[in-house]
């Protein structure tokens, strides 16, 4: 495979890479020896990662978090090992190899360069006659593989690192306990990563040569750790461990609120104290005491750049130099970062330079998760408003609900309910709208309220699936095309209104001495499965059309009786399409199998039987809403 000069031919290349080779899935690529080929690198990783996910294998739900994570910061280090010390272009291959005794695996990275001569660096001191270059790349391959060498060929010399995949409990993806002094739990990952890119400081020589070569790496992978983080007040704690003990020996985050940072502190309550670090723990408390008494007040104006801070000596001693950088994203300020040294007048130039692009990261990464969190609260409040608050009981019939939204929080494409009508009906609804986010809240907004008012106003199951076609047709596309261009921005060229289709199943349900009669239809929904007392299993209705495709579409119903044992699961296409590799949970009518071993169980257990299944067909997490209704005649 020839050279690659840009990370996007990378990613794109690694596709095409021999799935199985030698036995094993494996991508493999030339790199261009120059300054982008560390990111080059890391997108090959990424996208291989993704892929063998994609296989099915025993150990695919453990190829993402931790794994990845250090597999991609290996990746880019050695690399950028390779890049720097040797100059030439540079090989590499990513490999799976699976351990099907245990069913785990491990990734093993290998990079080659074509300089043997040139020993990879492992930050041990250099003999007097080399030039110092100093790094942190053995040292982090070290932490963070079971196995690691170096193989020298003719020509050649290639640095490889196995990277084993361990349960994913095992990684700690759980969270630290709060600790008032030490500020918010923060992901055991995270915490490693960013230990990993600060190591411990060294002589001040030594620190002048780190930040000449190892700056830019520092930064990128800063960027990458802080760009993933939704939470502000984790950004605040990460940005902490990126600095010291690497560039300051402590550091402090305040973060203002959003109206202080639209109006300025004197109309808010304040900036917030969000981190406070220090190189040692016995003095976090003390600092935290020092700092909340003495907040920073920078100038106004979008400049971001270092201003003097005073030193505070009663925590700390008398001798010591701190900076205080605005943190500025949007033009608006979001708080600010104040770092200090001991036994120095002033910071070197490097270092505050530094500190300066890092702060605009950090700056970008709390812009980021207050919007995430904006969008976030905004959801929530739609959502809500979509769905109903309860559930109608009907007599004679219980009823088990099952609703997973794929983006917690977040607006849903799924949708049901079940509400009275008046006259001893009750009627309910399970639907998926084409899409997700706001245009999909949007069609559910005018959806849901419609079947209301039409199964109120005492039209038929068939006549409410034809009116509420025309509806659709009329009215939801233009109002979720609104809703896209005011989330998107305005349409381009060409961009004409797109139809919204709604796949729909819809009953009504009249309980009688002795049973419910139950009145329904399906467009363009998974069909009904009707259980029965003895574990038979048939579907209740016929495919129809989608809604909002066809102009003046007829529909029609179908009716039956549901006698006591009988069960009814509806249920939207997260269920029946729930991927495991290239199969599905339906195919060979695995959902009828799945209902015909719950006979006997009792509505709530039918519904979480069946989401356990579900959940436990794929080795990752649901990759669609999901949503389920059971209803059962007592």
């Amino acid at each position: 495979m020839g050279a690659i000069p840009t990370q996007r031919e990378t990613a794109s290349r690694a596709k095409g890479a021999p799935a199985h080779a030698g036995g094993h899935p494996q991508a493999y690529a030339t790199l261009a020896g120059s300054s982008l080929a560390p990111g080059a690198a890391r997108d090959l990783v990424r996208t291989a990662l993704d892929e063998w996910t994609g296989l099915g294998l025993p150990c695919a739900r453990e190829l993402g978090g931790r794994l990845a994570e250090d597999a991609i910061l290996v990746v880019s280090e050695l690399v950028t090992n390779a890049v720097v010390h040797a100059g030439t272009d540079v090989g590499l291959v990513c490999r799976l190899e699976a351990e099907p005794e245990t069913d785990t695996c491990a990734v093993v990275v290998e990079v080659t360069d074509r300089h043997p001569s040139r020993a990879p660096r492992d930050g041990s001191p250099d003999t007097p006659y080399e030039t110092p270059e100093y790094g942190r790349g053995l040292r982090l391959v070290a932490t963070l593989a079971d196995a690691w060498g170096v193989t020298y060929r003719r020509g050649a010399k290639t640095v490889w690192a196995r990277l084993p995949a361990r349960p994913v409990d095992e990684y700690g993806d759980s969270r630290e306990p709060w600790d008032e002094d030490f500020g918010p739990p923060v992901p055991a990952s995270s915490l490693a990563f960013a230990e990993a890119l600060a190591p411990e400081p060294r002589s001040a020589a030594h620190d002048r040569d780190w930040l000449g070569r190892g700056a830019l790496s520092f930064l990128a992978e800063a960027s990458d750790l802080l760009a993933g983080q939704l939470d502000e007040d984790l950004v605040a704690a990460l940005t902490g461990q990126l600095i010291v003990p690497r560039l300051a020996d402590w550091c402090a985050v305040w973060l203002e609120d959003e109206l202080g940072s639209r109006g300025g502190w004197d109309d808010g309550p304040g900036p917030r104290l969000a981190r406070v670090w220090h190189v040692s723990e016995n003095h976090v408390e003390e600092l935290r005491r020092a700092l909340e008494k003495d907040p920073p007040r920078p100038p106004e104006g979008p400049d971001s750049g270092p201003a003097a801070h005073p030193w505070p000596g009663t925590a700390l001693g008398p001798h010591g130099a701190a900076l205080a950088y605005r943190l500025v994203a949007g033009g608006r300020p979001l708080g600010t970062l104040v770092i200090g040294r001991a036994g120095l007048l002033r910071f070197p130039d490097e270092v505050t330079g530094l500190v300066e692009d890092l702060g605009r990261r950090v700056a970008l990464a709390i812009g980021a998760a207050r919007q995430y969190a904006r969008q976030a609260t905004i959801s929530a409040v739609l959502q809500r408003g979509l769905l109903p608050g309860a559930v109608a009981e009907i007599p004679g019939l219980r009823s088990a609900l099952v609703y997973e939204p794929r983006e917690q929080g977040g607006p849903s494409g799924d949708f049901y309910d079940l509400f009275p009508v008046g006259d001893g009906r009750w009627c309910f609804a399970v639907g998926d709208v084409q899409g997700k986010g706001p245009e999909a809240a949007v069609v559910i907004g005018l959806a849901r309220p419609w079947l209301r008012l039409l199964a109120r106003e005492g039209y038929g199951v068939a006549d409410v699936l034809d009116r509420l076609n025309q509806l659709l047709l009329d009215d939801a596309t233009e109002a979720a095309d609104a809703a896209a261009r005011a989330f998107v921005g305005p349409a381009g060229p060409g961009d004409g209104p797109q139809t919204r289709f709604l796949s729909l199943l819809y009953g009504e349900l009249v309980p009688f001495d002795g049973g419910v009669r139950c009145t329904l239809a399906s467009a363009g929904h998974p069909l009904p499965l009707l259980l029965g007392p003895d574990g038979g299993v048939t579907t209740a209705a016929q495919p129809q059309t989608l809604l909002g495709v066809i102009e003046d579409a007829t529909y029609v119903s179908e009716s039956l009786d549901l006698w006591p044992g009988d069960t009814l699961l509806c249920v939207t296409d997260g269920v029946t399409e729930r991927r495991s590799g290239s199969r599905q949970f339906d195919d060979g009518d695995g959902l009828a199998v799945a209902l015909s071993g719950c006979a006997g169980l009792d509505a709530e257990l039918i519904a979480e039987r069946i989401r356990h299944l579900v959940h436990e067909f794929g080795g990752r997490p649901p990759e669609d809403d999901l949503a389920l209704l059971v209803l059962q005649a007592e």
